[in-house]
């Protein structure tokens, strides 16, 4: 089966967010066929909770990241990964380091999302490893980026209104990604 890695830096505020955010889009979306989806931080502290305030404003989105335990990012964990999705461009740069066999198939969120908006799936339900190739390729030919909106801003030590923030944002790119990759569902089939 499909796995997707979400990385940011400690493992305790962006990532977690993501991770069950994305879980919830691709299990909806796509039910028992839904990929795997984890993540883990450039350097995180193993075993380490996701701070309160992540939990907060994830609970807040429906999403329980309650039991949530950090994992430093490794090349064990890049390697059992088909798509490895980084909030900052920072992220996606430390995985190509750790593992450059990886780079074709690491992007940020924003990154990743625009390469595939509006690159219809060859088949309604594409397969991720297709998709990802396409990402790649968009990518390699010179498909315009926006260096400028790339990263998902780290809240660490901010006050919970930026964990808010940052949830909401995450929300609308994961369901935005799981569009991308997956095609768009009719509002008929949503409401089923």
């Amino acid at each position: 089966m499909a796995a997707i890695l979400v990385v940011c830096s400690g493992n305790i505020c962006r990532s977690p967010i993501a991770e069950g955010l994305l879980r919830r889009a691709l299990e909806r979306r796509l039910d028992d066929d839904a990929p795997a989806v984890g993540s883990a931080g450039t350097i995180a502290v193993d075993g380490a909770p996701a701070m309160p305030e992540s939990v907060e404003a994830a609970r807040e989105r429906g999403v329980d990241i309650e039991t949530h335990a950090a994992r430093r990012l490794t090349p064990d964990l890049i390697g059992g990964a088909d798509l490895i999705v980084g909030m900052a461009a920072e992220h996606r740069d430390a995985v190509g380091r750790l593992a450059p066999g990886a780079a074709a198939r690491t992007f940020t969120l924003k990154e990743l999302t625009r390469l595939l908006e509006g690159r219809t799936a060859a088949e309604q339900e594409a397969r991720l490893d297709a998709r990802v190739g396409e990402a790649a390729a968009a990518r390699a030919s010179g498909a315009p980026a926006n260096r400028f909106d790339e990263d998902v801003v780290d809240p660490l030590g901010m006050p919970l209104e930026t964990y808010r923030a940052i949830a909401w944002e995450l929300d609308e790119w994961t369901d935005r990604l799981v569009a991308a990759l997956y095609g768009a569902v009719s509002a008929r089939a949503e409401g089923v």
